[in-house]
């Protein structure tokens, strides 16, 4: 799988730098206060744990699991739910965990799907923010890397359900996608 790269963008140690510097960010922002870190399946989960490991704060993980790309590239603007929250969120403070923001279709959705859950706030963390394809406007308030337009994998991020695992961030050469 790593002869399907073009290049490494971010090397294991500047992801854990990235989640360290943001979870420092949110301790900061929230000191003495509760969160509630809803991390969106699957993409996030090996983000998220690395941005646990730095949280200093009374917290609460949960996971959603949304799609709005089935096996495309491109996202088809319509989100759907596979698993909701499993607990309530009424009057939490919510940081939603992402691996990657690209059209922002889906944390547009979620974030006024947790608004319409009367959480007390709704904050967004990615590792990966690739402003370039941005088709909503959406305010996000930790951000790791804004990345080029291009293919990123590894580190959580597939393609096909593959490339999970890398323990790194990096380019998909365009003939295994195309």
């Amino acid at each position: 799988m790593h002869k399907d790269l073009e290049k490494i963008l971010y090397t294991e140690e500047e992801v854990k730098a990235a989640s360290k510097k943001l979870a420092d960010r949110i301790n900061k922002d929230y000191a003495g206060q509760e969160v509630v870190f809803v991390g969106l399946l699957k993409g996030s989960v090996q983000f998220m744990a690395d941005l646990l490991k730095n949280i200093d704060l009374m917290c609460k993980v949960d996971f959603m699991c949304v799609s709005s790309y089935g096996n495309g590239t491109k996202s088809t603007g319509r989100v759907n739910i596979i698993k909701d929250l499993s607990e309530p969120i009424d009057d939490k403070n919510v940081i939603i965990v992402e691996d990657i923001i690209d059209s922002g279709n889906t944390l547009s959705f979620i974030r006024q799907y947790f608004a319409a859950k009367n959480a007390r706030s709704v904050r967004i963390c990615t590792l990966l923010n690739k402003p370039s394809r941005r088709e909503v406007e959406i305010d996000v308030e930790y951000i790791g890397y804004d990345v080029p337009d291009e293919f990123v994998v590894g580190y959580g991020l597939d393609y096909r359900e593959y490339y999970r695992n890398l323990p790194y961030i990096g380019v998909l050469k365009p003939e295994i996608y195309e």
